[in-house]
């Protein structure tokens, strides 16, 4: 592995020093000296412990002094003199060690093994006890991922984060979670579906490995594993009809039905609305509140849920407001929101969103699904834009990508020219239909006409006159199933735009979205076990990963002749 370019950040072995590890639980044979030390190193004074032992390992023998030394040689290495600590580390006995001693021994000879590039002799150290001392346990594991990293291999390394993650908290989870992210990221398809397959069943990481595998369009080998505590309770529905179909008994739907985002809202109210109308067996009852499209208006909007009797709530739609909701606990009915907040759902409640990360994500997989590995990133000048761009600079990146430039353009993109002039393999374009058609003659002077293509789903924005989306001919970009596909309980995309102006155009988007969310609701329980085929709907194949969060799988199209039309092989 080219010397490990994603050192971890050294797992940064700065995590490995982890001071927060410092807990320690004391010896019971030690003495009330040595026990007063190691109360030090629990109340998170290293230095101080580390002296007081060095001091005392002057007067003892034997394994007494041996001890002494090796819990002095923690405490040097976590007020971060490691010169200190290995010292004393060459002072001892190792063979006079045991418990929690002979641990720290043990790891501090496994960090200094990763230091000096021998892997396989760490891995040695570090496999060779069953039950790690539970404050060591942090730095155990981060060590363990570092040497499997430095041995070349990323998913053994990531496995080993993902245990390390519950030992974890604040800003060490954060970035022990990033760094997982990347090593996953770095796996090829084969060895990540084989050795995702071959997981214990109940292993943590198999949801890890699993998003990864729908992210890139691989098949998941079982269902990823879902908590029942992380889903709502379905106890007091009724049995499952044979499809799975099991909806709530009450569902009341929080919509900005006025404000800034009812424009959005209607689609995606009309939308559930087809769906919910279409199935003809016992449904449950039905009730919009408007939320105004403000925080405040979604808080009252919930209560008035609750108040009313619903037993599941979808919505609401803005990002501010399902942030609010879910800062607030605990929330007695189960909330499937039609956003992501900024943080994962509570416990039991789940998100569904149209993100335009999602859009970057996809776009970046099916750019090296065809072995592009040197990409120009063109994006509007507005969030949509930005934040496609962003996750498709993160995902490309990781997965061993190349993005040669990143390119902002206006609503009328201006001469760009001297910007193209790149060896790119390929393009990805997230910008609105008029912007990609103003590129493209750019695109095809510069050289790129011969790339690979791929846009944001907002590339069909502003489309729809063939004779002027020629142009966009051979763009690929991510669409929903609906368009191209028959979806249970709806008619034919163009035939309902034909008569349904929010089943048209721009909104045709959101009104899929809308009914997918009742979809989702109606068929929760079947999400929850669903495999490499996952749930068929408007917007994609769904699953519901173990942290709340509904993933999707869409379809991919192209322009041919100035029309969409579908990618048989959207991989």
């Amino acid at each position: 592995m080219k010397n490990a370019s994603l050192r971890l950040s050294a797992l940064s072995l700065s995590l490995a020093l982890l001071t927060s590890c410092a807990t320690t639980t004391v010896t019971p044979t030690a003495s009330p000296a040595h026990q007063a030390a190691l109360a030090q190193l629990e109340g998170g004074q290293p230095r101080e412990a580390a002296l007081a032992l060095e001091t005392q390992a002057g007067s003892l023998r034997g394994a007494a002094r041996s001890q002494a030394l090796a819990d002095a040689a923690w405490g040097w290495h976590l007020a971060g003199d490691g010169a200190r600590a290995q010292s004393l580390l060459g002072q001892l006995n190792s063979r006079h060690l045991s418990g929690a001693s002979s641990q720290r021994y043990q790891l501090l000879q496994a960090i200094q093994a990763v230091a000096a590039n021998q892997p396989a002799q760490a891995l040695t150290l570090l496999g060779s006890t069953a039950a790690v001392h539970a404050p060591l346990q942090a730095s155990w594991l981060l060590t363990t991922a570092a040497a499997h990293q430095a041995q070349g291999d990323l998913f053994a390394a990531a496995a080993a984060l993902s245990r390390a993650l519950p030992v974890l908290d604040g800003a060490q989870r954060t970035q022990a979670q990033a760094d997982l992210q990347r090593l996953l990221a770095r796996v090829d398809d084969t060895s990540l579906r084989e050795r995702s397959a071959a997981l214990a069943v109940g292993d943590p990481f198999y949801n890890q490995a699993g998003r990864a595998l729908i992210a890139r369009g691989l098949t998941l080998p079982r269902p990823l594993q879902l908590d029942p505590a992380s889903l709502p309770d379905f106890s007091k529905r009724a049995a499952a009809e044979r499809d799975g179909y099991r909806p709530p008994g009450r569902i009341a739907v929080l919509l900005p039905l006025s404000g800034q985002l009812a424009t959005a809202a209607g689609p995606v109210r009309d939308g559930l609305l087809a769906g919910y109308y279409a199935e003809h067996r016992q449904r449950p009852e039905l009730q919009f509140i408007d939320t105004a499209g403000t925080a405040a208006g979604a808080l009252a909007a919930y209560d008035r849920a609750v108040a009313a009797g619903a037993d599941y709530v979808i919505g609401p739609l803005g990002r501010d407001e399902v942030d609010a909701l879910f800062a607030r606990s605990p929330l007695p009915v189960p909330v499937q929101a039609l956003n992501h907040g900024r943080t994962l759902p509570p416990q039991g409640h789940l998100a569904f969103s149209l993100a335009p990360e999602d859009d970057g994500v996809m776009a970046a997989e099916f750019l090296l699904a065809r072995e592009r590995s040197k990409a120009l990133v063109i994006h509007s000048n507005d969030d949509n834009g930005r934040r496609a761009a962003a996750a498709f600079n993160t995902q490309f990146s990781q997965r061993g990508g190349q993005v040669l430039a990143s390119v902002a353009v206006s609503d009328t993109p201006a001469d760009i020219s001297s910007q193209l002039q790149l060896p790119a393999e390929a393009v990805f374009l997230a910008v609105r239909g008029p912007q990609a058609r103003a590129l493209a003659p750019q695109l095809a002077l510069a050289g790129l006409a011969g790339a690979t293509r791929v846009g944001s789903s907002q590339l069909t924005l502003g489309t729809g006159k063939p004779e002027e989306d020629q142009v966009l001919d051979g763009i690929a970009f991510p669409d929903e199933r609906w368009s191209s596909q028959r979806v249970d309980g709806l008619p034919a995309a163009n035939e309902l735009a034909g008569r349904l102006p929010t089943a048209r155009g721009a909104a045709a988007r959101l009104f899929a979205f809308g009914h997918d969310a009742w979809k989702i609701s109606a068929y929760l329980p079947r999400l929850a076990t669903s495999t490499d085929q996952g749930l068929p709907a408007a917007t994609g194949l769904l699953y519901l990963d173990g942290s709340g969060q509904v993933l999707r799988r869409p379809v991919w199209s192209t322009f041919s002749g100035g029309h969409a039309q579908p990618i048989v092989d959207g991989r």
